[in-house]
């Protein structure tokens, strides 16, 4: 199962020669990183090396202080580690909230919303609380948030970090199962090689701080994919073993 790409040669996100720089920290140099429409890319690399500043510059809440970062088909959607729904409101509320934003008219968010919780495997949640709802519910929930802005870019920070193993194995499989069917692009930031080998089209490694593009790998593995799988297990070795040699020079500096 692959996400089929369309046919316009317009990119979804043009990073070029992006730099950034916190008071005379020095966190990203010189990155260029192009997607194209339906392409899941993952991000990896040690803590501290920009992944999630490059994520935010991407998303435009903050500005690169060299370079630039075009995104032709209109604002990203982003999602968080942390769910950040609104407890306060159900999760029907939580995603029609997204939709008033997005400017669809009040007579259909219901319906766009329930729709949503059912691309995200939980139909009949519409009424349910913040609390009512598990920590990979939440992150489902958060999802569908994010894919009611129809977006073309779905930018994603590390957002099953905080899961159990077996509700992440579950969410990676969801995952694709919605990239396959929206054909929506992904750059999704992790910092763990396996989570990033097995959901990515292509993995790009920073180098330790300031990030700059160290090196990347297509993968071609078909999907479905398992983490234990040997050609994910041998990939995620190579990945590891580069990622090892960024902190080891970053260590010696």
């Amino acid at each position: 199962m692959t996400a089929t790409t369309t046919q316009t040669k317009t990119p979804t996100a043009i990073i070029k020669n992006v730099s950034k720089t916190f008071g005379h920290q020095q966190v990203l140099d010189n990155i260029t990183l192009t997607l194209t429409p339906g392409e899941f890319v993952t991000l990896l690399g040690a803590s501290g090396c920009g992944k999630s500043t490059l994520l935010n510059l991407a998303a435009g809440l903050d500005s690169p202080t060299h370079g630039t970062i075009e995104v032709p088909g209109g604002r990203p959607a982003l999602m968080f580690q942390e769910h950040a729904l609104f407890p306060w409101l159900t999760a029907g509320r939580n995603i029609e909230l997204a939709l008033k934003l997005r400017g669809l008219p009040k007579a259909d968010r219901t319906q766009e919303a329930e729709r949503l919780l059912e691309l995200v495997r939980l139909k009949g949640a519409y009424g349910k609380r913040v609390h009512e709802l598990s920590g990979g519910m939440r992150q489902r929930v958060a999802l569908a948030r994010a894919l009611a802005q129809d977006s073309q870019l779905l930018l994603m920070d590390e957002p099953f970090a905080a899961l159990d193993a077996i509700t992440r194995d579950v969410l990676h499989e969801e995952l694709t199962r919605i990239w396959s069917e929206t054909n929506v692009s992904v750059l999704f930031v992790t910092h763990n090689v396996r989570e990033a080998v097995r959901l990515a089209q292509r993995v790009v490694l920073l180098s330790s701080r300031p990030g700059r593009i160290a090196r990347e790998w297509e993968v071609d593995i078909p999907h479905p994919r398992r983490i234990e799988d040997a050609d994910v297990a041998g990939l995620s070795v190579e990945i590891t073993e580069q990622l090892r040699g960024e902190i080891r020079r970053h260590g010696q500096h």
